[in-house]
Parts: structure tokens; sequence; C-alpha cells
């Protein structure tokens, strides 16, 4: 297949159309552009995606009698349009999105994908982001592919062969890159080193996505063999790789191999899973299934999260009724690792937010979503430490958590423990 222009690509798409698009770094930032720019030929596109990075442009209000952003997971880039009303959001487990597209409850007509370059036996990759984009792609009646030679190619499920694209769209712009270790301070490591403890040579970890589960991967040097099978990546674990403290030795499943459904981070780390077959890229169906996770042993989760209530509550996507980010993995991680030999599902948040405020609170703000119930959770862990829940009753819990809140904060949450339990 020859490459066309992204207009003539564009010719696929008619109004009221469910189009998917690629997203994390493979965010095809050139087609979303060009979309933008012939706006006027369509009215309500429904854009579904996970997360979006760049400037995507399709958010604008400029653009909201012609795109609407139906969204499974709340990304910085799509944010104020969720919240001001011009997207939607889909709360949804990450492991359960493949699903939406198979059953047709989410049917996909198009989708828009970035992938690498051709190879000699004409397969494209999906790159760094496999996730729900394998599955887009097998669910889509057609598929756009921005051909980027920036794209790494990533061994996996992510290989799919230009027979499959209806139109393709040379497209060389660099990819969105995040630097999570600039966002590491004081706490983070306090907290890094906390959850470091935690952790038993031989492991197979899990990090979410921030400054903390960078943070981890920095007080981890000095730990032997562990392995990985997490839903995301970045930066943080190319070091402890080249070092040897990751070799995925001791993994009863993929062995040897570092299992993910996308990476995130600079263009260091694109380059570092290009062509590596120490790397496996699933589809997300399968890497975030508990069913799967838990056949590896001593399973470490480690995720973040807004606010923890003092029953164990975890709310980790919205802000009030604001919304911030999504459901994603951590469940599916949190109920795996708990169901693992050995395994540690952990809760990690700064015990304070930036402005002073306490997020280890009485209860949720109205509104607040709770991403991860008071059943799932093992273990929150804050700069104060780790309070350990599972087995413990509500008062146990409470006292528990009080104990790792910000010493500023733990009178006020005496008081609200004592009036809900009655004895303290």
């Amino acid at each position: 297949m020859t490459y066309i222009q992204a207009a003539e690509a564009l010719q696929i798409i008619q109004s009221g159309q469910r189009i998917y698009i690629h997203g994390s770094a493979c965010t095809p930032i050139f087609m979303l552009q060009k979309l933008a720019e012939q706006a006027p030929r369509w009215k309500d596109l429904e854009l579904v995606s996970i997360s979006l990075y760049g400037n995507i442009e399709v958010d604008k209000p400029a653009y909201a009698a012609h795109f609407r952003m139906n969204s499974l997971f709340v990304s910085e880039s799509i944010r104020q349009a969720v919240n001001e009303g011009r997207g939607d959001y889909i709360p949804v487990f990450l492991s359960e999105i493949p699903d939406l597209f198979k059953r047709n409850i989410l049917p996909i007509d198009v989708a828009i994908v970035s992938v690498s370059e051709p190879d000699k036996h004409g397969f494209c990759s999906l790159g760094t982001s496999v996730d729900i984009a394998r599955s887009a792609v097998n669910a889509a009646k057609y598929v756009i592919a921005q051909v980027n030679p920036q794209v790494p190619r990533t061994h996996g499920d992510g290989m799919i062969h230009t027979s499959r694209f209806h139109a393709m769209v040379f497209g060389d712009v660099p990819l969105p890159e995040v630097q999570y270790s600039n966002k590491v301070g004081e706490h983070e490591l306090k907290i890094g080193q906390i959850i470091a403890e935690l952790i038993d040579d031989r492991s197979t970890l899990q990090m979410g996505i921030g400054a903390i589960p960078d943070a981890v991967l920095q007080c981890l040097r000095n730990h032997k063999d562990l392995g990985v099978h997490t839903e995301m990546f970045s930066d943080g674990l190319i070091d402890l790789i080249e070092t040897g403290v990751v070799n995925n030795r001791y993994k009863k499943i993929h062995p040897y191999k570092t299992v993910s459904s996308f990476a995130l981070g600079t263009r260091k780390l694109y380059d570092y899973v290009d062509d590596n077959p120490a790397f496996a890229f699933l589809d997300i169906d399968y890497v975030n299934e508990a069913s799967v996770i838990k056949r590896n042993d001593r399973v470490v989760a480690i995720n973040s999260a807004i606010e923890v209530d003092l029953t164990g509550q975890v709310c980790a996507d919205s802000i009030g009724t604001y919304h911030y980010s999504g459901v994603g993995g951590q469940m599916d991680f949190i109920r795996g690792a708990a169901l693992s030999d050995g395994g540690k599902p952990i809760i990690a948040l700064t015990s304070r937010t930036k402005k002073g405020i306490s997020r280890i609170v009485p209860m949720l703000k109205p509104g607040a979503g709770v991403v991860t119930t008071r059943a799932h959770v093992h273990y929150v862990v804050t700069e104060y430490g780790a309070a350990f829940l599972f087995g413990k009753n509500l008062r146990q819990r409470a006292h528990a958590l009080i104990s790792i809140a910000h010493p500023d904060d733990r009178e006020m949450l005496e008081r609200a423990a004592f009036e809900r339990f009655k004895v303290f």
C-alpha cells in the first residue's frame, strides 16, 4: 500500500461515526491536527480514547459541534473538555475495555493509530502503546495508520500487517515525552524508601503512573532478581534493567521478559524498547487480567490515590465531582497482587496536597469516585509510614491510617473517628 495525503485518508470518516484514537506516546498528533483542520466536514464525531498526550487540538471549544470526546480515561489533554461538559468519561477497568469493542457495546467505525514504518515483511508495530489499541484495530471497520519513523518497533501483540490498513499517511513527528523523575520530591522519595522495604527480592513489580512509582524504582538499586509485569512503565526502569536488579529470572510466566502494555517517558525510553526482545508489549485484556497477574509470586502492585477515607476507601479518579483521571488498571492489579502468593497490593500517596490539605480524610468528598474498595485495600503508604489494613475492622483501620497522616491533621482525624465509631 502506498502513502496518501491526510485529507484523502480522512474521507473514510462520516458524520456521526465513532472514531478510536490511539493514545499515550503514540497519540497520532499529526492526524488529529489534520482532523481539526477539516472539522467543518463533519458533525457529531465521537472520539474514543484512553490517555491522550500533546496538542490534540480537537478538544478545543471551537470544535464542539464537530467532535465530542468520550474518554475511557480523563488525561490532562481532555480534562477541561470533560469538566466543562464538552466531553464524557466512561468509568471502566482497563482490562475490560477490549470487551466493549468485541461485544459491540462501543462499536468502532474507524481507528486512527500511530505505527512504526513497515518492516521487510510488511508489518508495522503499534509501538509504545499496544494497550487497548490492538483490540480497537481488530474491531474497527476501517483503520487509518499514521506511519511515523519515530515510533519504535516493539515485540509482542502490536504487529499489524499493512493489508489491515485502509489508508496510510506518512507523518514524521516527535513522540510526546514525560519526565517523571523531575517530579520526585522529598516526600515522594521517602514513600519510595518505605515501599522499597516492603519489596522482597524475586518480587514481580507493577508500577502505576507518576512521581511515586518512579521514586520507588530509584530506591530498589540494592534489590536482586526482580521481575516486571505491569500495565505501563517509564524511564526509571532502564537503570534497574541495565544493572541487573530487574532480570525477570524468577517470574513464572514470561520469564526473562519485561511484560507491559504501554510505555510513556522520554526519547531515551522509546529508543531503549525499539526492537528489544527483552520487552513484550501485550494486549491489556491479558496483561491486566487478575487471573494472569496472580500466576507470578510476590506481585507488588504500587498505585496512587487522590484521597483515602478512614475506612480505607480509595478515590483515584476525581476530586469530588471534578473528573481528574480514570479507573485505569488500579483495581486490576490491586486484586491480582492480593491473589498472588506473597503478593502486596499498595496504595501510595503523600499525606497532604501541595496546598496543605490532608489526603487521609474522615469521608471522601461528595461526588468522589471509589476506585478501589475498602475490602480490596491491603497497604496504604505515606511519607510517615505504612498502614496494613487487611483483616482489620473499621476502628483498627482508622487507627492505622491516622498514624500515617500528617501530624498536624491527626487530632482532627481522631475527633472524626471518635464521632463515627463512638469508641477510639
